[in-house]
């Protein structure tokens, strides 16, 4: 399955590796980087998705999604996405993705912002009934690239770990590095890392954000059992 993942904003915090461990599957421990583990907030549009190479899914593989993340490692070699929570607007795919073990929310989602000259983008999210959501936007730094090693770090990801009744499978993500632009964070409101039983004080330590990647996912495979 292949598709684009663009005007992507991705806010981080960093997490103590305890917190963080807690939410790992089995066969992983946390990633670390630059001393503490990390809890990412992050939008993003998808779209043309595609099974093979000849049959689109122009509606249920075109919607935004909000997930909230942590990073894991296996001693498989295989480092990871842990996902939290992931929000989007198509109930087929959420019904899916959960079966599959993907803890998806059917939400509310949907893209905020402005275009030129001075360009915003952010994702606001609405759970059913009153169950916490999230608002938050940027403006991107068009004119800079964000190159540092932690940002680098925090977004070389090509794959998640996924716990599935007791056994962990690591799914491939194949992409070309993230173009990432410094944002400024112009608001955020957030009730999707407490309802995820994550506690972060202040704003993001790291502010990106991403004109976009064309992804390409690979087979899954099972994670040795044993810890890291």
């Amino acid at each position: 399955m292949e598709q684009s993942w663009s005007e992507a904003v991705i806010l981080h915090w960093r997490l103590p590796v305890r917190v963080a461990a807690d939410h790992m599957p089995p066969g992983t421990v946390p990633e670390v980087f630059d001393g503490s583990s990390w809890v990412g907030l992050i939008g993003f549009r998808m779209s043309r998705t595609r099974l093979g190479t000849v049959l689109p899914l122009p509606y249920l593989g075109s919607f935004t999604e909000v997930n909230v993340r942590l990073y894991s490692r296996a001693d498989d070699g295989s480092r990871g996405i842990v996902f939290l929570s992931l929000d989007a607007p198509r109930l087929p795919v959420v019904l899916a993705a959960r079966a599959a073990g993907i803890p998806y929310v059917w939400s509310r989602c949907r893209p905020t912002g402005a275009g030129r000259p001075a360009p915003v983008c952010g994702y606001e999210v609405a759970r059913r009934g009153r169950q916490p959501g999230t608002r938050f936007a940027v403006r991107p730094d068009l004119a800079t690239q964000a190159d540092d090693e932690l940002s680098l770090q925090l977004t070389a990801r090509y794959g998640a770990h996924i716990g599935v009744a007791g056994t962990t499978f690591f799914l491939p993500v194949s992409h070309r590095p993230w173009p990432l632009h410094p944002a400024e964070l112009l608001h955020l409101e957030d009730g999707l890392l407490d309802a995820a039983g994550l506690a972060v004080a202040g704003p993001p330590e790291s502010v990106l954000f991403s004109p976009g990647v064309r992804v390409v996912f690979g087979r899954p495979w099972s994670v040795p059992a044993g810890r890291s």
